[in-house]
Order: structure tokens, then C-alpha cells, then sequence
């Protein structure tokens, strides 16, 4: 008797993670699927954990949604017990060993977390729990490769907020033309600075792909 695979529910993935002078930008498509078939074109990949960080993902949604449950619960608990937000860096921490106690059965996902604690910060993950803090910016998920290039060529230091979000977009959108992966009904990018966590609209990212 043959065994079926069963095939979870996946982002193949593109994610773009750029720091600013005082800003971070993220950015990501929207496809979801499910082996060969596109499960969905509406899904979610730059997850708001609070006002001042939010994270990426790349894989198993079911995995992604859990660690998004169990980080949120931590972060919450250190707020109540503190009196203070988390530090990105303790984020980060506190993601790097989550993932690391479950490596002989692994969340398999592809993370970054961004986020601003009185300066912008950028981590990136891989499933083993290792983590990187980034200098400048990161992309994640099979179409980065080509996010990667568009960014190694168009980065600079001192970019205006509005450069970088165009960058990230248009990063993104040039791995959506190779990739088959990645997609969907549009790309989400976020702004985080020391205001807070904000969702560009879609109006201003069709104007910064033009």
C-alpha cells in the first residue's frame, strides 16, 4: 500500500526585511500553497507582534501561527512583569530559543523580525534557531534569490523612508515574475518606526511599483 503525503499549507515565499537610518521596512506577497495547488492569494506574512515589532515568515503557515501565538503570549508577559516593552533584542532571543528547543522536530519556517526599540533593528532566522542581526537588509523564502539581487543592486546607505519602501516592493515584485511560489493578489508592505507598527495601503504600494 502507497502512502499519501499530505501536504501542509505553505508560503513558498518572498519577504524583504530593510533597516533605515531610524526606520525598518518589511515587505512580502501574498501566495499560499498547498503542494501544486495555490491555496490562497490573501495571505498574511508580515505578522504585527506589537506596536514596535513585527516578523516575517516563510514556510508552514500552521507552524508560523503557533510561534506567533506563543511569542506574543511571552512578549506580553514580559510587558506585564517589566513595565516596559521587550527589547528587540531580548525578541529575537526569545525566538532564536524557541526555535533551537525544537530542533530534532522543527517548526519549518523562515523568519525575520523587525522592529524599533530606540533604534531599528533586523534579525533573521533559520529553523535550526540560529540568528543573525542583520546591518542592512535580508530576504527570506524561495523567491529571495532574486529579492537579493534587486537589493544588492539598488541598496545604499541614507535612503528616505520612501525609497526604501519602493525598493522593498519592487524587490519583492521582481521575485513574484521568477518565482512561481511566490505571489498572489498583491504585496503587503509595513513601516515600523519609533511612532509604531503601520500598514502601507494597497493604493500606496501600486503607486510605488509604477
Amino acid at each position: 500500500m502507497t502512502e499519501k503525503k499530505i501536504e501542509n499549507l505553505k508560503t513558498g515565499t518572498t519577504t524583504v526585511g530593510i533597516k533605515g537610518d531610524d526606520f525598518i521596512v518589511l515587505a512580502a506577497e501574498r501566495k499560499a500553497t498547498m503542494g501544486y495547488l495555490v491555496a490562497s492569494k490573501h495571505a498574511k506574512k508580515i505578522l504585527e507582534l506589537d506596536d514596535h515589532a513585527a516578523m516575517t515568515i516563510a514556510g508552514s503557515v500552521g507552524d508560523a501561527q503557533a510561534l506567533e501565538r506563543y511569542i506574543k503570549a511571552e512578549m506580553k508577559l514580559y510587558e506585564l512583569e517589566e513595565a516596559r516593552k521587550i527589547p528587540i533584542k531580548s525578541v529575537a532571543t526569545l525566538v532564536s530559543n524557541i526555535l533551537y528547543a525544537r530542533s530534532y522536530f522543527p517548526y519549518y519556517v523562515q523568519l525575520m523580525i523587525g522592529g524599533h526599540d530606540g533604534k531599528p533593528r533586523l534579525y533573521s532566522f533559520d529553523p535550526s534557531g540560529s540568528v543573525v542581526e542583520e546591518r542592512d537588509f535580508f530576504s527570506t523564502g524561495s523567491g529571495s534569490v532574486m529579492a537579493l539581487g534587486v537589493l544588492e543592486d539598488k541598496y545604499k546607505e541614507g535612503l528616505a523612508i520612501e525609497d526604501v519602501k519602493k525598493l522593498a516592493a519592487r524587490a519583492v515584485k521582481a521575485a513574484t515574475e521568477r518565482d512561481i511560489a511566490s505571489g498572489g493578489s498583491g504585496i503587503d508592505v509595513a513601516v515600523i518606526t519609533k511612532g509604531g507598527f503601520k500598514m502601507v495601503s494597497d493604493d500606496e504600494v501600486k503607486n510605488l511599483l509604477k
